[in-house]
């Protein structure tokens, strides 16, 4: 097997192997390079019982794919607490027996690397890294370490963070874009995991994905970077658009716009975002590359204020879930896909059942009827406004009694304690909208109304889609409700957000996302 070769032309995919045995490191080999792994990365210092000569040449001898040898000791985060130079041995031996690349931690490479290349005669190359776990360094002091690093004579440099706040992720991008020999950069936990996604954009030498079966904390897997991100046809000139949220984790986006941005050949990717301050976010990624963005929960409202334009729907609504960055002028104009995503949703359930409304004044079956909201958030607000729009009665529900009043005022309705409406009893024949986090993953089985009331409401329709079916869901379709499922909502709201992102509208992108909902959600 010859050596993959690092370029900074060239992301590859790394899977890093943690195995306790030889006999389930070899078959984690076979597994990534099925998968889709250009390399695997075998930490030794995970192998119990490990043994150099022997260990080593069972998996170098019968490896599939290229390796990446690593022997971490407990000072750098590792497990090996032996002899070190015994270490150090193991890992000259790795060379010698073909290892493609293998890893030295810069407080040790100093030493070794100058007498090592004085008779380097195999193809193995040699990494040297640095685990930073402490505040991401400023600039200047990120050029001085690479500097040092590259002293080394290093043939690929590797520096690993922990950020705080995925602005900090900005200067890894800077680092990636800027070192002249091939690196490997990347921040670890949720707040990193947009590195890992990016980095083929910025010239990463290599991206780590976990197996299937083992996932690793922070790291996507190897099969969403290849089939989801398809992080091997990411350039300089992909364009980014992301999910901008508190938590990210659940979002469905990725899987939804990532292929369609491909079924009509335009060179984006779309990523999750955990976003954690505003102001700093859109103060740092500020360049034409972040073209657009969707807005989940908790900034719906937040947001409106960092918009240079807000779309007069979404002005109204006090509430913005997408921003485009205007090409011409790289202004971030505001905008409102929840509205009429949720409202049709609703509609079209109820038109399908074949039920009519005598009083749909407004050509809606929706008019003159109760309409009950959970949440005058975002989300709550674009319900409410959608409501009202089409002529329903609207009753407002929040945990904050003064927003839901606000709210209140502005569509013409009614507000009460949120409390209340565990036990309120709605008009026959009324819908209920939650627009809470209540019920979304992993806090499944909470509800906001008791199972008595469900009986009372045609229609109930749960703005959280993580999971599908949520319990509210379950228990009003044992009620004998219609109910609408917040993947509806987010696959049209999706598709509204797909056409200003890209430009392109059409029956082809709207029936693929829906092909792929029917697929995969």
């Amino acid at each position: 097997m010859g050596v993959v070769n690092i370029t900074k032309n060239t992301t590859m995919i790394c899977a890093p192997l943690m195995a306790q045995s030889v006999e389930q490191v070899l078959s984690n080999m076979y597994q990534a390079k099925a998968e889709g792994a250009d390399v695997v990365e075998i930490r030794l210092d995970c192998i119990n019982n490990f043994q150099p000569g022997k260990d080593l040449e069972i998996i170098l001898t019968k490896k599939p794919l290229p390796v990446l040898i690593v022997y971490r000791p407990k000072w750098a985060g590792g497990l090996y607490e032996g002899d070190e130079h015994k270490r150090l041995e193991a890992l000259h031996l790795a060379e010698d027996l073909g290892a493609d690349y293998v890893d030295f931690e810069l407080k040790v490479a100093s030493n070794i690397l100058g007498k090592q290349y004085s008779s380097h005669q195999s193809g193995t190359r040699f990494i040297v890294s640095c685990n930073l776990d402490c505040e991401t360094p400023s600039e200047e002091d990120l050029g001085y370490l690479v500097s040092r690093m590259q002293a080394t004579g290093a043939d690929i440099i590797k520096l690993v963070f922990s950020v705080n706040d995925i602005t900090e992720i900005a200067r890894i991008f800077q680092l990636l874009s800027h070192c002249q020999v091939p690196i490997i950069a990347y921040s670890v936990g949720e707040r990193g995991f947009v590195s890992q996604l990016l980095s083929p954009k910025f010239n990463g030498a290599l991206v780590y994905g976990s197996l299937k079966g083992t996932p690793v904390s922070g790291l996507p897997t190897v099969e969403s970077l290849r089939q989801t991100y398809k992080v091997g046809h990411i350039n300089a000139d992909t364009k980014v658009f992301g999910l901008i949220s508190k938590p990210v984790g659940h979002s469905k986006g990725p899987i939804l716009h990532n292929p369609t941005f491909r079924h009509v050949n335009y060179n984006g990717i779309y990523v999750p975002m955990f976003v954690d301050d505003l102001k700093k976010f859109f103060s740092t990624y500020s360049s034409p590359d972040f073209a657009g963005f969707s807005v989940g929960f908790p900034y719906k409202e937040a947001v409106m204020k960092f918009c240079d334009e807000v779309h007069p729907l979404a002005q109204a609504i006090a509430a913005v879930n997408t921003i485009i960055r205007r090409p011409s002028d790289g202004k971030l104009i505001g905008y409102n896909t929840d509205c009429e995503a949720s409202i049709t949703a609703i509609e079209d359930a109820i038109k399908e059942r074949g039920y009519k409304n005598g009083t749909a004044s407004f050509g809606s079956p929706l008019a003159g009827r109760m309409f009950v909201l959970a949440g005058a958030g975002g989300a709550g607000r674009a319900l409410a406004f959608g409501a009202k729009s089409r002529g329903a009665r609207v009753v407002i529900f929040d945990i904050d009694f003064e927003r839901a009043k606000s709210l209140a005022s502005d569509v013409m309705g009614a507000a009460r304690p949120f409390e209340d409406i565990l036990n309120f009893q709605p008009e026959k024949g009324a819908i209920l909208a939650n627009a809470t986090p209540l019920g979304m993953h992993p806090n499944t089985d909470r509800v906001p109304v008791s199972e008595e009331t469900l009986r009372d409401y045609q229609l109930v329709f749960d703005a959280v889609y993580t999971p599908r079916k949520t319990r509210l869901l379950k228990d009003a379709e044992a009620a004998g409700a219609i109910i609408v499922s917040g993947v509806e909502m987010f696959l049209r709201q999706a598709i509204g957000q797909f056409n200003l992102f890209t430009g392109k509208e059409g029956k082809s992108p709207k029936e693929f996302m829906r092909e792929i909902v029917l697929a995969k959600f």
